[in-house]
């Protein structure tokens, strides 16, 4: 779509110039058949194409088209026959259809104000006026034909005055000017043009005289061809904000010319009494209308106040009060005196319905979560939603009470979710916090979130009370990651890396690169503390960066002093977040060809979650990773949304069985029917497969048993120091052989 709309105007074009030559009437209707049959097509095919809104107006553009067509094709035969009506009774309906188009398209936009159609009917009275007395009577008066004919001829600049002016009221609310917003207005001036051109020779008793005549109306085909092929074509019917101001100097510059229309014409035409009532009558319909319009700007103003006032206060989505109303209404509960309670909710896993059915699913899930809310605690508490996934509940009471709203509250997700055709089962998290007369609804609302953040950490769906002990955290947590974004400016952070074995050998078939931070003061860092970490605070790309640009340039050192066999890989965690970057296979090839490693020799791993990413934007990054001829590899398969349908998908090359199945292997019958059907499962996929956490020789054994090859874990060691690895893991060493049969 992006180049048809080019070349859709270069064609027709082309076509308006050979028209222009007048070489013969069978070119002559050739081409005018060639813009206009592409402008109907382009019509009907171009917004469903684009998916525009609304699709009902689009198809009346087209039939519009359509219709125009007819009319402006048999013209010409028409005319020398006689009968020049027949193409009026196409024309004609093509301009209501337009109308229709326009009008649905302004519903669309939500700019439908009174006020609005009131400037409409002004221009249409000055503009009908005009037309009326300069062209359709001069034309009446001519002797020889239908006083029909010759009133048509002079109304037709009419009917494009008023379409002119819907095309203006659209460019009244936008924000900018789309290039499919400048050719409609283009266009509708352009049918202007060719209409008066008509209307022009009417009045000398001709009805048609040149090919000259049909260029603009083929321009103008060629315009709205290009207005139904362009991508910005799907913005025209959006709804546009803020409201159309009601004196605008853009609005003004049409009403003061409707204005002075009846007066200037009394001065030039207004040579007879029944002209002069004419138009006496216009100018006191117009200043009636202009009275009614002041009115309707006045209440538009109203309305538009009201408006900013309630979107001031309430969130967009649900229309719940947002966080300013209700720290307002917080503080009037504080000031009663009474005990004030607040409950901050958050929806737990909310980030995997966006990412799997998409932010639309998200959005309606966040309106029926606050429905049910509205529906299910008592009227005397007050709601809020504070954007995103978030909600908060404030109420006025005792302890128990309080309790009793978090027991409603929960009691909301008893029944799954139903949004468009999904059934989604999700829960809460609540933080609680409480403040007597002398709180802060600001301080309490933070508190809340404290505590919600605190019951996240413990599991979804549970809830926690503040105590001033989470402040403690808080801060801690605040000053560990200032100390992260420290290490990761100077330094501090290392890549350790940890065998990846083959079970029946014992040698190593790869590594894994795994990312260490020894803090200055508080010694090593446990990754499952800092990873997260990283993660809310967006530094998770940066790390990830380094550790692969680490990894890669130790790897290429001990592929050229022979401490790796020529087979030997380094697997690598990627993040869900870098997945999601177009440019990240790029980024990744570039790498491979800097330090010189062959594509074969890395594996990326990925959680499972990025599997369910529905958008479409991880998937083709995923696909081109796999095209560049890297491993991609599942991490921690098992324990999030394992599913064949997931795998056969997606281009991964192997899985690694979490170790909380591998621990229980065993004592664990459970855990022993898991892994092998996540085997089972791989080997029809033709996957790789590695435990990970193999600590002893029974797990070992018991894997081996079960079909899986490859293993991970301290049974051959922790990840350590690339100098370490090298020597311990060296091609002519024998720890390998030692660890695998001992």
């Amino acid at each position: 779509m992006t180049g048809l709309w080019r070349l859709w105007a270069l064609g027709g074009a082309a076509a308006t110039a050979l028209y222009l030559t007048d070489l013969s009437p069978a070119v002559n209707s050739a081409c005018a058949l060639i813009v206009g049959v592409g402008t109907v097509f382009a019509c009907f095919y171009g917004p469903r194409r684009l998916r525009a809104e609304p699709r009902g107006a689009w198809n009346l553009m087209g039939v519009a088209a359509l219709s125009f067509l007819i009319g402006m094709v048999v013209r010409p035969f028409v005319t020398d026959a006689g009968l020049p009506l027949i193409s009026d009774c196409f024309t004609i309906p093509g301009y209501l259809l337009l109308f229709c188009f326009f009008w649905n398209l302004l519903r669309a936009r939500q700019v439908m104000e009174r006020h609005v159609v009131l400037d409409g009917l002004i221009i249409c009275l000055a503009g009908g006026t005009a037309s009326m007395l300069l062209l359709a009577m001069p034309a009446v008066e001519v002797g020889g034909r239908s006083v029909v004919v010759s009133s048509l001829a002079g109304i037709y600049p009419l009917f494009d005055v008023v379409v002119l002016m819907m095309v203006l009221n659209l460019t009244f609310t936008a924000r900018a000017w789309p290039l499919s917003l400048l050719s409609l207005l283009g266009g509708m001036g352009l049918m202007l043009a060719g209409d008066l051109s008509y209307a022009i020779i009417g009045r000398s008793g001709q009805l048609y005289t040149s090919p000259l005549l049909d260029v603009p109306f083929l321009l103008a085909y060629t315009l709205l061809g290009v207005t139904a092929l362009h991508p910005s074509a799907t913005v025209l019917g959006r709804p546009a904000r803020p409201p159309v101001p009601a004196w605008s100097a853009r609005r003004m510059a049409l009403l003061v010319p409707a204005l002075a229309t009846p007066f200037v014409l009394l001065l030039f035409v207004g040579d007879t009494t029944a002209r002069r009532l004419v138009l006496s009558v216009t100018g006191v319909l117009i200043v009636t209308l202009l009275l009614a319009r002041a009115v309707a700007a006045v209440q538009a103003q109203t309305r538009a106040q009201h408006f900013a006032e309630y979107a001031a206060n309430h969130d967009p989505l649900t229309g719940l009060p947002n966080r300013r109303m209700v720290a307002e209404e917080v503080d009037r509960f504080l000031q009663t005196g009474s005990s004030i309670w607040v409950l901050l909710l958050d929806l737990d896993g909310f980030k995997y319905v966006n990412d799997s059915w998409g932010h639309d699913t998200g959005d309606r899930l966040v309106i029926e979560v606050g429905e049910r809310l509205r529906a299910r605690v008592p009227s005397d508490v007050t709601v809020a939603a504070l954007g995103g996934d978030e909600f908060l509940l404030a109420c006025a009471g005792d302890r128990p009470r309080a309790e009793r709203v978090v027991d409603e509250v929960r009691g909301c997700f008893d029944r799954p979710f139903v949004v468009r055709d999904v059934e989604l089962k999700i829960s809460a998290s609540i933080g609680i916090a409480s403040a007597g007369s002398d709180g802060d609804a600001e301080e309490l609302m933070r508190d809340a979130d404290t505590a919600m953040y605190q019951a996240k950490s413990t599991g979804p769906g549970h809830a926690t009370v503040f105590d001033r002990s989470m402040h403690d955290q808080v801060r801690e947590r605040i000053e560990l990651e200032v100390a992260l974004r420290r290490a990761l400016g100077e330094g501090e952070l290392w890549v350790a890396y940890q065998p990846l074995v083959r079970l029946e050998t014992g040698r190593p078939l790869g590594a894994e690169a795994l990312v260490r931070w020894v803090h200055a003061e508080r010694g090593p860092i446990s990754p499952a503390v800092f990873i997260p970490l990283a993660e809310d605070a967006g530094l998770i790309g940066a790390i990830g960066t380094y550790v692969r640009q680490e990894a890669l340039r130790q790897l290429a050192a001990w592929r050229a002093d022979g401490t790796v066999a020529d087979d030997f890989y380094l697997s690598i965690n990627v993040s869900a977040k870098q997945l999601t970057d177009p440019s990240f296979p790029l980024v990744v090839s570039s790498e491979l060809l800097e330090y010189g490693v062959p594509a074969r020799c890395v594996a990326l791993e990925m959680t499972e979650t990025v599997m369910m990413d529905s958008s479409g934007a991880t998937s083709r990054v995923v696909f081109e990773l796999r095209e560049l001829g890297v491993k991609l590899l599942i991490d921690d398969f098992g324990t999030g949304f394992s599913g064949l349908g997931y795998l056969r998908r997606f281009p991964v090359t192997g899985v690694k069985i979490d170790r909380s199945f591998v621990v229980g292997l065993g004592a664990d019958e459970e855990a022993g029917e898991l892994v092998r059907a996540i085997v089972a499962m791989s080997q029809a996929l033709h996957l790789s497969v590695i435990a990970e956490g193999v600590e002893t020789r029974l797990q070992r054994d018991a894997l081996a048993a079960m079909g899986v090859t490859n293993g991970q874990g301290w049974l051959w060691g922790p990840a350590v120091p690339p100098s370490e690895f090298a020597a311990h893991w060296h091609t002519s060493g024998t720890a390998a052989t030692l660890a695998g049969t001992e």
